[in-house]
């Protein structure tokens, strides 16, 4: 049996250190099938396997290129509130509860902006509030099994309104309504299912921990 400070090393080299990089992927053929604000390629590859010196058959896989993104938590200590958006998102469709998602503030960085910059202009689009005391929480891959998409989640003081409103960019087809919580009720949030992609799910864990440290 491995003793806890093995397995505690084992973990810590997993962390610190991938298995194989870049250069272990052979890359035998590269098509575009779409181009546009997404777009979508054919790639051929083969890559190293765990086991021994040997590679995998080529493979093909569909890559969805979409733009380097942000998205934001914004909250009032003051207040004990926090603020979600909700909008229509195509890619659910078909959710048997509803296409309109709650999310926190987001968008995707225009050209070489930062992502700091780029969440401080969402939030005044989306909710009309500037941000302050900015902390970056993760970055990450939303679907790395499909898509090249990468996020960068942050959360944010501010100060929140007494209600919320309708915000957005018409031009750009954007209808978005904001909701404000209390802190109270990110457990019932996080409980009921209604809360369906990552980053605000991660977004209110990291609140809910922050909150029970004050408590």
């Amino acid at each position: 049996m491995k003793s806890a400070d093995f397995i505690l090393i084992e973990l810590m080299n997993i962390l610190d250190q991938a298995s194989f990089s870049c250069q272990d992927v052979e890359i035998t053929s590269r098509e575009f099938l779409f181009r546009g604000f997404i777009q979508v390629e054919k790639v051929g590859l083969r890559h190293r396997q765990f086991e021994g010196t040997a590679y995998t058959p080529v493979i093909q896989r569909e890559l969805i290129h979409r733009p380097e993104a942000a998205g934001v938590l914004i909250y009032d200590d003051q207040q004990q509130k926090f603020a979600l958006i909700e909008q229509f998102r195509v890619g659910a469709l078909d959710d048997t509860h509803s296409p309109w998602q709650l999310e926190v503030i987001a968008g995707v960085l225009d050209g070489d902006e930062s992502p700091e910059s780029c969440i401080q202009r969402e939030s005044l689009e989306e909710s009309g509030c500037e941000i302050f005391d900015l902390q970056h929480l993760f970055s990450f891959y939303p679907s790395a099994g499909a898509c090249s998409e990468f996020f960068h989640l942050y959360a944010a003081q501010a100060h929140l309104p007494q209600e919320g409103g309708i915000f957005g960019m018409p031009d750009e087809g954007e209808d978005i309504r904001l909701h404000l919580f209390d802190y109270a009720d990110i457990a019932r949030l996080l409980r009921q299912g209604r809360l369906c992609n990552a980053p605000v799910i991660m977004a209110l864990q990291w609140l809910q921990q922050q909150t029970n440290k004050t408590n």
